[in-house]
């Protein structure tokens, strides 16, 4: 980790330049009035989550057709860590922002206060420790507690963002949404993925029998496996009787994987692998495999190299989340009223495809602007606490060889709303 004398170096010299105030709160008086908010981030670089949060907040972002001015004010600004390739300086100045040393100065502007409207807690990428399971302890839980901290001084609370899961611990992550229902305060998390465009444009039917779904994605564990599970929670947490919660998980890599899915119980989902890498639009050629079809097969022996999770929910419901050599987030959910399948992709323009604006981050910047000008969250926050746990305990049982892992603290039951085709809106 970066030593604290690094931050203290980077204020001083911002300091001198004039890109950087801190501490006198008169000097920051808004003549806005937006509602205010406190951006909390690891570091600014190229592609870090915090550079695209920060710049689609502060310029606006390109969606459904037109330019979408930013409707909060960005008061306050803390980064923890400046590498060679740091932006910081540079987007400070552009955009005009005030960075502050702590995240205690950043939620007060420099009183004894909470002194902003909403805290955006963007603690993804930097040089962080790394355990022996290979998660690195972003510092998502140490930072939620010093803003709860900030609130309960202050006897009153503003709406969280929390970007992707929120811990590496089970504990730490109940703490977390324990804390917020606890003060009252909205709170969302998560990942970019159920909000971005569908290929077809679907929901799941709402309150349809589902028996199973699979999320076919890529990436690595601790990482892009937590955007797999959200793609296929969201649509299946809409499901006739609601999410129930889960009761253990399993996780295999490479030919152990395969040689699992082909026993008789995993029938369907087979099937199901087949519908979502059939909607993949970067499926590896093989020309060399006899049948020519994408199917099962086809998978084993082309994606070979694949982590797989394996989730028993309490209601007998099962989710299958591939971490695959494609490039492209895939869903597919099996309904037993019909023996239907209802499939398609999480489309994900990526920046470096000619654009740093509209992409699928700017979807959920909506959505968080939303959050802090209406004080309402679009899903409830026990879908990222039910994922960040399918996370936790896929990575403790590769940790473990393979071992299933039950999870009786788990059982995270929640319903969505009817209505909640937030992805679209």
């Amino acid at each position: 980790m970066l030593e604290s004398n690094n931050r203290r170096q980077f204020m001083q010299l911002g300091l001198a330049s004039g890109l950087v105030v801190a501490g006198c709160s008169d000097l920051f008086a808004s003549a806005s009035n937006k509602k205010k908010i406190a951006f909390l981030g690891t570091e600014i670089r190229t592609h870090s989550h915090s550079q695209h949060f920060l710049d689609r907040l502060a310029m606006g972002y390109a969606y459904k057709g037109e330019w979408r001015q930013p409707r909060l004010d960005i008061a306050s600004v803390y980064i923890d860590q400046h590498p060679e390739n740091d932006l910081t300086p540079g987007r400070l100045k552009r955009y005009g922002l005030r960075a502050y040393d702590s995240i205690e100065a950043a939620l007060t502007l420099g009183t004894d206060q909470l002194a902003v409207d909403g805290v955006v807690i963007i603690a993804e990428h930097g040089d962080y420790p790394v355990n022996e399971k290979g998660q690195r302890r972003y510092p998502r839980y140490d930072w939620f507690k010093k803003v709860v901290n900030v609130f309960e001084a202050s006897g009153r609370s503003v709406p969280v963002f929390n970007d992707k899961h929120l811990s590496t611990e089970w504990s730490e992550c109940v703490e977390m949404v324990a804390d917020s229902k606890r003060l009252g305060f909205p709170f969302m998390a998560g990942s970019s993925l159920p909000v971005t465009w569908r290929l077809p444009m679907i929901d799941m039917p709402y309150n349809v029998p589902l028996r199973e779904s699979v999320c076919v994605c890529y990436g690595g564990i601790d990482s892009y496996d937590i955007h797999g599970l959200e793609t296929a929670q969201c649509m299946s947490e809409r499901r006739k009787g609601g999410e129930s919660g889960i009761v253990s998980v399993v996780a295999y890599r490479g030919e152990a994987l395969w040689k699992v899915l082909r026993e008789d119980r995993y029938r369907d989902t087979r099937r199901l692998i087949e519908a979502a890498i059939r909607r993949s639009h970067n499926l590896p050629v093989d020309t060399g495999y006899p049948s020519g079809a994408v199917d099962f097969e086809w998978a084993a022996k082309t994606l070979a190299q694949s982590t797989g999770y394996i989730i028993e929910h309490a209601d007998g419901f099962r989710t299958t989340m591939i971490l695959a050599p494609i490039q492209d987030f895939n869903y597919a959910g099996l309904r037993s009223d019909r023996d239907e399948i209802v499939s398609c992709q999480m489309y994900l323009p990526m920046p470096t495809h000619g654009s740093t604006t509209a992409d699928f981050f700017t979807p959920l910047i909506k959505h968080i602007e939303d959050l802090v000008l209406s004080g309402k969250t679009p899903y409830p926050i026990e879908r990222n606490l039910l994922t960040s746990g399918m996370v936790i305990a896929g990575v403790e049982s590769l940790h473990r060889g393979s071992e299933v892992i039950a999870t009786p603290d788990m059982r995270i039951a929640y319903q969505v709303d009817e209505t909640s085709t937030y992805w679209r809106e």
